[in-house]
Parts: structure tokens; sequence; C-alpha cells
């Protein structure tokens, strides 16, 4: 060994020492040893004052080697970028990774039940259909292909330009696809009948569509909000200029009715609409945030992900500097700041509770009681960030994609459950 000396840990609950034993001095016999451990006071964690706020490496090693989860998935070779659940029974996963690759599995056990090939850049996009039998997935050249699950069939593709988003219809065999060019695409599959729903050359960001399934909101890079009939193929309502956003859309979502849809963007601001007039109805922001570690004075705090509280008046909207801000939508004002030590990636609200949980660019999953602001729970094992993340229906599991070429299963038990 090149370092003749070696640490003997002793653990005590979160207390560590450290005693360090000489390994070349020959006269020392095991009762030396033990002799010199009896000094050691076991109980009294010493005065501490000059370690303050410093780690040992063994404890950062013992919080990086940390892993709170049920279960990894490791076929992937690059980052995995996209999860999602089968809608239906939840015990299958799909992930899209930077390896071009994407796999269907069993949140169960990590069996593949099958390897969706044929993608000549990252999936980034991965969707079960509303009734699980069939899912999409994109890559970012804009390739499309829809697999029969049951079949393990690859049984429709199509090439778009580069892709933005993918969503299924909420309830029919219908595809979208929002494209770098502007472009909204609808598919019926596996017929592959085809409408387009244009707009000006600027990227259609994110898309969503609502709970009726007749009409789709859409997000564009100019920070225009456009309100798509998908049958007549017109926009039924256009929010821009000072009403829309002041930078590109970054994300949306909307309530259970679909009577309000919450819009994120660079700006740093979250817009809420009201869908049948297509109003501003309320705008939220976190004041002078900055996007941590940005070196750029005028850069805006990004908003990167918004959600509707399912049972409570309560939006939740996540920024790039960390914060994640909780509102009251009927005041319209600020209820609970909670701070994260890095930006948060995405958030997602529990069906049927006021607890949200959000994955960071530290790698951690978190999960905070929206009522209090306080954090319930923290869940660790990734090495790197976590790019997405996705929640089983009673919010028992959830299946997080990482950049450290992982995927991970977390069980979500807590004492109120």
């Amino acid at each position: 060994m090149d370092n003749p000396e070696e640490n003997a840990v002793e653990l005590h609950g979160d207390e560590e020492i450290i005693e360090v034993i000489d390994l070349n001095d020959a006269e020392q016999g095991p009762d030396d040893l033990a002799d010199e451990l009896e000094d050691v006071d076991f109980e009294d964690p010493g005065n501490g004052e000059d370690n303050e706020g410093w780690e040992t490496e063994d404890e950062m090693e013992a919080e990086a080697e940390q892993d709170d989860s049920e279960l990894t998935f490791t076929k992937h070779t690059g980052s995995v970028f996209c999860v999602s659940l089968d809608p239906v029974t939840n015990s299958l996963a799909v992930t899209g990774g930077e390896d071009d690759k994407a796999y269907v599995w069993r949140v169960s056990d990590g069996e593949v039940l099958f390897e969706c090939t044929g993608h000549k850049d990252s999936v980034t996009c991965a969707v079960f259909s509303h009734d699980s039998s069939l899912v999409a997935l994109g890559d970012m050249s804009g390739l499309i292909k829809v697999w029969k699950v049951e079949s393990k069939e690859e049984i429709w593709s199509f090439e778009v330009g580069d892709l933005a988003w993918l969503e299924w219809h909420p309830c029919a065999p219908v595809l979208l696809a929002g494209t770098d060019d502007g472009n909204m695409w609808m598919w019926k599959i596996p017929a592959g009948d085809c409408k387009t729903f244009e707009s000006p050359a600027c990227q259609a960001t994110s898309g969503k569509v609502l709970p009726d399934g007749k009409r789709a909101v859409v997000g564009y890079e100019d920070g225009t909000v456009r309100l798509w009939d998908l049958k007549q193929g017109n926009a039924i309502h256009v929010i821009k200029g000072q009403d829309g956003h002041q930078g590109a859309l970054t994300c949306l979502a909307c309530n259970k009715d679909g009577s309000l849809v919450l819009t994120g963007s660079v700006d740093g601001c979250a817009k809420l609409i009201n869908t049948a007039t297509g109003k501003v109805v309320g705008v939220f922001s976190v004041e002078g945030g900055r996007a941590k570690g940005s070196k750029d004075e005028e850069e805006s705090n990004s908003v990167e992900s918004v959600g509707f509280c399912n049972i409570l008046p309560l939006i939740a909207v996540a920024y790039l500097d960390g914060t994640l801000a909780i509102y009251d939508l009927s005041t319209q004002g600020l209820r609970h700041k909670c701070q994260h030590e890095a930006g948060i990636v995405h958030l997602q609200w529990e069906q049927s509770s006021s607890v949200v949980s959000t994955c960071s660019l530290d790698g951690v999953l978190r999960l905070w009681d929206a009522r209090s602001g306080s954090m319930v729970s923290e869940f660790r094992g990734h090495t790197a960030e976590i790019l997405d993340f996705t929640l089983n229906r009673e919010a028992t599991l959830a299946i997080t994609a990482s950049e450290d070429n992982q995927a991970k299963v977390f069980c979500l038990q807590r004492p109120d459950r």
C-alpha cells in the first residue's frame, strides 16, 4: 500500500469518529491497539467548531453512495432523457436516451419487454397511449415511431422536422407533435391520416391536449400561446404581445377540467389563462431571482415546470434558481417558497393529495407538503442531474431518468399512508 495509514471508522447515529492507526509501528500488538481505541470517547462528538460546514471525504463518499432506490435500470449507455408509465396498469415504464435507444421494461423487476430500435438520434420523447396499448417514441432528428406493446412490433413511423414535444390524445389513438419549424402535427394511428396546424416559423416548444379532447394549447419560442380547435384546424385564441410571454415558452399544464392553463417561460413568469375566453387572468413571478450560477446579470430566472393541485386551489411553479413557489389560486398570493440546492427540472403533483414532487440538477427527488411548505422527504441515489421523472397513480412509486445513464424506481412510502 502507498499509504501506511488506514482509517478505523466507528459510526454512532450520524456521528463519525475517525482514529488514525499507524500500521508501520511493528511493536504494536492487538492489546496496544485495544488500549488506543479505549482512549476514544465514542459518546462525545468533540468540539467540532473548526470543522463546522466541512465534510470529511468519507462523509462525502457516503452521501454519493447513498441509494434510496428500490431498483436501478442500467440498460442505457448514455443519459436517460425521458420516462413515462403506462397509464392503465402503471406496471410498465418506457425510457429514451442519448444512446438513440428506448426500452419498455417492467417496473417491478426491471426486465426488458422489448427494445425500440431504429432511431438515428437521442430519444427525447417516450409516451404510452391512453389505453397503454401503444407507445410512441421521438428522437431529436424528428423520427417518430409507434410500437404495439402486446405484439412488441413497430406499427407506424413518420419523419418531421426537429422534434420539440410528443403527446397522445387523452381518449383516442391520435398522436400530436410540435416541431422546431412551428408546426403542430396530428395523426391517427396506425392509419396515418394527418393534419398540420401551421403558425409563424418559430418553434412550437410545448403542447398539451385539453381534457375535452377537442382543443390543444401550444406554446411557442416567441412567447405566443395558441389554443387550437383540433377538429376545425383553426386557432381559437392567440395570446401574444403584452399578454403573451416575453421569451420562449418552457412548460405548460392545465387543470382537471381544462378551464385554466398555466404557462411558464424563460422570461421568469408563469401566466394563468382562461381557455374559454383566452384571457390572461393571473401572472406569477418570484422577484429578483436569477439562475444559479448565471454570469449574465440580465438573465431572468426561467420557469422550468408548472402544475395544478387537484384537491386544493393551489399551483406550483418551479424556477431555475431552485425556488419552488406555491401560489394560492383564489388570492393569487404567494403561499410558500421551498428552496432547493440546485435548479429544478420538473415538478409533479400527486393526484389526490397536496404533496408536490420535484427533481433537480443535484440529482435528488424531493417531496413537499404544499399546505405547510415543508419538505416531506428526499430520495438520493443518482450521481448526476435528474432529467425527468413520473409518479404512479397512488403516488407510491417514482421513476426517474438521469444524466448518469440510469433510470431508478423509488418507493415513496410515507408515515401518513
